[in-house]
């Protein structure tokens, strides 16, 4: 683990060397601001309070407690000190609109908005009389609702005027106000348990979520997934409620660990692959370790922090691979997540089934001592009952709801699956392991260099296909060599992926798939053309049109030419 002190620094590199995060939990490195010790007094850290990362979570914002801001780029790898600001912050936003800039609660009420690139103060807001916990921002980051004890507020962020003030009754306090993701849905959750979903536009309240009966939940922290679906509720509890959006029902309830007591925050952990369906839950208990949790199978996967340097909150980036948190110490660790989440993308153990009743199992011999002449007997009757029979293994690998000798039948009469059911059959035929780690790293790897320039090679109208062609591309040429000086690769692969234009991992599974099973001898000849692939195609050719074949010898046209 690499180390980092912002002591009286300005700017600088992050790292020093690339780094390796631990195995671990993912720790990639520790930054501190420490404070230059002087004759009366002993050197100590500058706590950081809060973080937040940038839209597109290559960058992230911190504040300290006497008011420095610092901004950390993870891809550039740099940091600069973007204020000095003499109050401690309470609250960060850095997914504004206007991609620089970040919003800030200071301790003194106010709310200012400040460019990272210009290091210049855009806008100051005031109407709080109490201190600003949290920061929401629209999704289309021109919105921001702000959150005190006794008041919320929304915020226009062209105008940087006040649109709307919520009121609390001094009895009733505000738990969290907060936007839905991708929506217009403001949720509100008060110290009374209830919880509100109202219209941003018009303030009409459009549901409420029941409160749970039994005893008291004592909301303190809430989560929405991406889709805005689904909501997390943690308290003085160690049970987490998640209810469905679109019911207004409680969902299930999750059941953490004993030694844990209460819930202090709650973040869904991002998927690339997941539309928006989050599966895996961070929880903040109140011993300072992050848990992270599947809510599907309410299973523990991984957690992060210890008892010794225990956590006071956390922000993930938006895609899911970077972890932020402020420790007891004062000091800041980054994570990287994908280090600790390889278990989790792995494909799931093949599934062992007995088949009963099965006449192949009636060829078995059960009496070892049992003569050759019967064993070679039943191994032949074993082969005929395989010739006359469906492929039961084949039939028990794939779901409840699919028949393969119905799902060939169809495809014989009618040439093609249904369209709505198209994509699901070929996908459960192929069994498709859906290995999302696996994927992910090559696509991390960047453009491949044989696909930097495939927009002048292979120009296609549409610019978002492009960008897919070249990012399935270039995994494949990460992942083997061979396919990055394939020159036939992306005429094969474009069809592929104008088709699964919305899921890049099974474009990129099926493709894999074909070349492994019905291109392997391809490359037998490679890089020259392959000599025993071209003879079958000349074979054939002869057998169903021999004056064609005499016609392109005639005029010497080889194989490798018509065909290949």
């Amino acid at each position: 683990m690499q180390s980092l002190d912002v002591c009286k620094k300005t700017s600088g590199k992050v790292w020093h060397r690339k780094p390796t995060p631990s195995s671990d939990n993912g720790l990639m490195i520790q930054i501190t601001n420490s404070q230059p010790s002087t004759l009366s007094h002993a050197g100590k850290n500058v706590r950081f309070l809060h973080t937040a990362f940038d839209s597109n979570g290559d960058s992230f914002v911190a504040g300290d407690h006497q008011g420095h801001i610092f901004m950390f780029d993870i891809t550039k790898n740099r940091f600069s000190l973007v204020q000095k600001l003499g109050h401690p912050c309470t609250a960060l936003a850095f997914d504004l609109r206007r991609k620089s800039e970040f919003l800030v609660g200071l301790s003194d009420y106010s709310l200012k908005c400040y460019d990272v690139d210009t290091k210049e103060m855009v806008a100051w807001m005031k109407g709080h009389e109490s201190v600003i916990g949290n920061i929401s921002v629209h999704a289309s980051g021109r919105y921001a609702l702000t959150t005190s004890t006794d008041a919320a507020q929304l915020w226009d962020l062209d105008t940087f005027q006040r649109k709307r003030k919520l009121n609390i009754k001094e009895d009733v306090g505000i738990v969290q106000v907060s936007f839905l993701p991708l929506s217009n849905t403001i949720i509100t959750a008060f110290k009374d348990d209830t919880i509100f979903a109202w219209e941003s536009d018009t303030l009409n309240c459009k549901y409420q979520l029941p409160i749970p009966p039994g005893k008291k939940p004592s909301y303190r922290s809430f989560a929405a997934t991406k889709d805005g679906r689904v909501l997390a509720a943690g308290g003085r509890s160690r049970f987490i409620h998640l209810w469905d959006l679109d019911t207004h029902r409680l969902l299930r309830i999750v059941e953490l660990p004993t030694k844990v007591t209460s819930v202090k925050q709650l973040n869904f952990l991002p998927d690339k692959f997941d539309a928006g369906q989050n599966q895996t839950l961070g929880v903040l208990s109140q011993d300072g370790i992050v848990r992270y949790i599947n809510i599907n199978s309410c299973k523990l996967l991984f957690d992060v922090g210890t008892i010794d340097n225990k956590v006071n909150n956390f922000s993930i980036s938006p895609s899911g691979r970077h972890m932020v948190s402020t420790m007891e110490d004062g000091s800041l660790h980054v994570y990287d997540l994908h280090v600790v989440t390889d278990e989790i993308g792995k494909p799931p153990a093949p599934l062992v089934k007995v088949v009963k009743d099965n006449k192949m199992s009636d060829t078995v011999a059960s009496d070892q001592s049992s003569k050759s002449q019967k064993q070679k007997g039943a191994r032949a009757k074993g082969k005929e009952n395989r010739r006359n029979q469906p492929d039961f293994q084949m039939e028990k690998e794939l779901p409840e709801q699919l028949n393969m000798e119905k799902l060939k039948a169809i495809l014989k009469g009618y040439g093609e699956y249904p369209a709505k059911y198209r994509m699901f059959i070929w996908r459960s035929i192929l069994r498709l392991p859906e290995n999302h780690t696996a994927y992910a790293a090559l696509v991390d790897k960047g453009t491949h260099p044989a696909y930097a320039k495939i927009h002048e090679e292979y120009p296609i109208k549409s610019r978002r296909l492009l960008r897919i062609l070249q990012r399935i591309l270039s995994a494949m040429a990460h992942w083997s060599p061979i396919f990055g000086e394939t020159q036939y690769l992306p005429c094969l692969a474009f069809p592929f992926v104008k088709l699964f234009q919305n899921n890049h991992l099974v474009c990129f599974e099926i493709l894999s798939s074909i070349m492994m099973n019905w291109a392997d001898h391809w490359f037998e000849y490679f890089p020259n053309p392959p000599i025993n692939i071209l003879g079958m195609i000349e074979n054939v050719l002869a057998y169903h049109d021999k004056y064609l074949l005499q016609h392109f010898v005639k005029y010497s046209v080889t194989s490798q030419v018509s065909y290949f």
